[in-house]
């Protein structure tokens, strides 16, 4: 199992540095182009796509949230690292290379969503990599 994100598998991660374009935006980093996706507001959109994911993240808890977004967030995310994974080829051969590893996003900032804590969360984000890497053999 690979149990977080970080060190060598820091690549899996939201926060590392890789260039995506979404929805006709190229954004620096995965969690500045789903932050973006909170609003509707295309200019909104726009002005995440030089942030860093710290400063994304941040921006995105001022946003003009839009109504649908616990409705549509897993879809998105799931959208955004498929783009992530497959504009970028070496990102996708390392996925690739991960295997059939058990992907758990393990962190103590208390996201039980995306992924777990101390063993106990959704581990949204894990399954959509997993979900991603068996496309990207098919």
């Amino acid at each position: 199992m690979i149990d977080s994100f970080r060190g060598d598998y820091y690549f899996l991660s939201n926060f590392y540095s890789s260039k995506v374009t979404y929805e006709g935006i190229t954004y620096l980093n995965n969690e500045a182009a789903f932050q973006s996706m909170k609003t509707l507001d295309m200019k909104e959109r726009a002005d995440f796509a030089h942030l860093d994911p710290s400063a994304a993240k941040k921006a995105g808890r001022r946003v003009s949230l839009r109504r649908d977004w616990e409705d549509v967030k897993i879809d998105i995310m799931y959208e955004i690292c498929k783009a992530k994974f497959t504009q970028n080829e070496e990102l996708g051969r390392k996925l690739l290379e991960t295997g059939d590893e058990e992907l758990v996003e393990g962190n103590d900032w208390n996201d039980r969503i995306w992924g777990k804590v101390n063993g106990v969360g959704a581990n949204n984000l894990g399954r959509i990599l997993m979900r991603i890497r068996e496309e990207l053999r098919q």
